[in-house]
């Protein structure tokens, strides 16, 4: 046994050394960065909470699907519409948001009218749009 620690000596043990540095590092876990890292506390505004300049821009874009971020006095507003359609009676769902490492990610999605619901309106066009608002975080964001 003294024979082999006689013989790591010198460049020896150097290579052994940087041998268990690589092996040691293998097993790490890496980190994915599509990891969800927390959930993000939100608010689906209603539009009379909508900053003006916000519900500017909306009104421009509103004709065709759109995705929007906003951000003003702490606050970042994420801004998703699915463009004109051919009724009312559509509703959007926040199915998920939440931060990454790298991203901030907002997952909806939007859902057709009853068929059976009398009070929809087959030739009155509708832009339906969801205005989520959370705390400002200096990341991009990924729409799902």
């Amino acid at each position: 046994m003294k024979n082999i620690f006689r013989k790591l000596t010198g460049y020896g043990a150097y290579a052994l050394g940087l041998v268990m540095l690589c092996l040691f590092t293998a097993c790490a876990k890496e980190k994915n960065p599509m990891e969800k890292v927390k959930d993000l506390d939100f608010t689906v505004l209603a539009e009379d909470n909508i900053p003006q300049e916000l519900k500017t821009v909306i009104e421009e874009k509103k004709a065709n699907a759109f995705k929007v971020t906003y951000q003003d006095n702490g606050f970042l507003y994420i801004c998703i519409g699915y463009g004109e359609q051919v009724s009312g009676g559509y509703s959007i769902t926040v199915n998920d948001l939440y931060l990454t490492e790298n991203a901030i990610y907002a997952d909806t999605t939007l859902l057709g009218p009853d068929p059976g619901d009398g009070t929809v309106k087959k030739d009155t066009q509708s832009y339906p749009y969801v205005v989520i608002k959370t705390e400002f975080i200096d990341k991009p964001v990924v729409f799902n």
